[in-house]
């Protein structure tokens, strides 16, 4: 299926409610979900503007056979994306009446009184916010958002960068900043405040001032095309999404399992920190996302990981496949309350009967992974903003396990912690767009216990075991140079 007319079928889906954005891009079949999505997004962010160009220019009443969706994909990557570099008939449809819709639209600027595009947007972005705010002040008056944080709500989506994560199963960081560089990208060095990744514009970018092999670009930068992406040399991944990941840091040769991983980024991330040395078990109960996985982990060069298409809570712990498990990584279902690329038909404020129904899923599932036997660390996190989802599930489970479980206070130096439902919530962690400049998140770290154990530690176990590796935990560390570097990308 053509990538407009896989973006047209997204969009028609969302308006007859058949699902949220993420969901209907993942079972559209077409094979580049990530272009796919931004597209679809993008058209969605730019949508009040496309219907009055429609409206003005009068293409629909032109072309009567041209679907309303398929017409806002086609003038949106015409006036505002990437100009149609496919789209065969529909490229041809759309040029010939590119006059007169670029003529419309520098009547919208002068009537709106804006010389640049994105300016066109900012009525919409103020009603959209809000209409969020209000919602958001609904759901806590109604009780049904328990601890969500309105702070985190804020109109933050334009602010948050652009983060990419070198793949260093392929390249190291500092190859990656000299291939930046020889394109015309300004590197400014390593961040030393959020501040500074707020201040970012044009082609400049940064080190990220917390994460050792994460790199920093203006919210606006278009990496999709870009060689080191094609190639999987970089994974373009949130920096709170990056968390999960490096705070379960197990050591080369581990054996780890990635209960709910699909569409891949976290278990590429572990593949990373593994060094491909180890094995990892993937899970994902839908078959058209384990195949965007595997397509996903090929191009990211991971070796040494199984792909099940099973739900997790269906794998018994006591499996000898699963004996020398000793690290899981937990990200199940959510709300997606965090998300802020959300579109129509995502949640922005669910019942708390879906919430409800959440938790206890989310209950479920962790309680499943604490039962494997060998089990030393593992990372539960969300995407959500909700307490329900989060620290009351935590708590929950905790109890039920009694003394063999305990939280790990992760990344100390984080700025924003759990909220305080119960005594130890504040080792946990959260992301926010207003607080870390990142989509809202929620990780929290379990150790099991051992008799006499001393206090649980800060860093992953891969730094304790490693003493090279400690660096990676440090906030701000630079990343080592490497002795041998890998395939230069020329």
């Amino acid at each position: 299926m053509a990538l407009y007319s896989a973006a047209a079928a997204v969009l028609a889906g969302l308006e007859r409610g058949e699902g949220g954005l993420k969901r209907l891009v993942y079972n559209s079949g077409f094979p580049h979900v990530r272009q796919l999505y931004a597209l679809v997004s993008e058209t969605l962010r730019y949508a009040s503007v496309l219907e009055k160009l429609l409206d003005g220019a009068a293409l629909l009443q032109a072309e009567k056979k041209l679907a309303p969706q398929l017409a806002k994909v086609l003038v949106y990557d015409l006036l505002f994306g990437k100009g149609l570099k496919c789209g065969g008939r529909w490229k041809a449809l759309a040029r010939r009446h590119r006059a007169r819709l670029e003529a419309e639209l520098a009547r919208m600027k002068v009537r709106y009184k804006v010389s640049r595009n994105e300016d066109l947007l900012a009525p919409e972005k103020a009603v959209s916010a809000a209409g969020e705010w209000a919602r958001a002040g609904r759901a806590a008056s109604a009780g049904s958002s328990g601890g969500l944080c309105l702070t985190c709500l804020a109109p933050a989506a334009s602010q948050v960068p652009r983060y990419i994560r070198v793949n260093t199963l392929k390249t190291c960081v500092d190859d990656v900043i000299d291939f930046f560089k020889r394109q015309g990208f300004t590197y400014l060095g390593k961040a030393a405040s959020v501040e500074e990744l707020k201040s970012l514009s044009g082609k400049k970018f940064l080190l990220d001032l917390h994460l050792p092999e994460l790199l920093v670009f203006p919210s606006q930068t278009d990496l999709h095309d870009n060689l080191l992406y094609i190639s999987g040399h970089i994974i373009l991944q949130d920096k709170a999404s990056c968390l999960p990941a490096f705070l379960l840091g197990p050591v080369a040769g581990s054996h780890v399992i990635d209960a709910c991983a699909a569409p891949g980024n976290k278990t590429s991330h572990l593949a990373a920190i593994l060094k491909n040395k180890g094995q990892i078990f993937a899970f994902d109960v839908d078959p058209k996302r384990v195949a965007t996985m595997n397509t996903l982990l090929t191009r990211a060069g991971v070796t040494g990981c199984q792909l099940a298409q099973q739900d997790f809570l269906t794998v018994d712990p006591r499996d000898p496949r699963y004996s020398r498990v000793t690290h899981i990584l937990l990200d199940p279902s959510c709300s997606g309350s965090g998300m802020v690329t959300r579109g129509p038909g995502e949640e922005a404020a669910p019942s708390a009967e879906r919430l409800q129904a959440l938790a206890g899923f989310q209950r479920r599932v962790l309680n499943h992974a604490l039962s494997f036997p060998a089990l030393q660390r593992l990372v539960y996190s969300t995407c959500s903003l909700h307490q329900e989802e989060n620290e009351d599930v935590v708590q929950a489970v905790l109890q039920e396990w009694g003394s063999a479980f305990r939280l790990v206070n992760a990344f100390p130096s984080w700025p924003c912690r759990g909220l305080a439902a119960f005594s130890g919530a504040e080792s946990c962690l959260r992301a926010s767009p207003a607080e870390t400049l990142t989509h809202g998140f929620f990780v929290a770290v379990l150790e099991r216990c051992q008799e006499g154990a001393a206090t649980p530690s800060c860093l992953p176990a891969a730094a304790k075991e490693n003493p090279q590796l400690g660096e990676r935990t440090e906030p701000g560390a630079a990343p080592r140079k490497r002795k041998k570097k890998k395939q230069r990308v020329k």
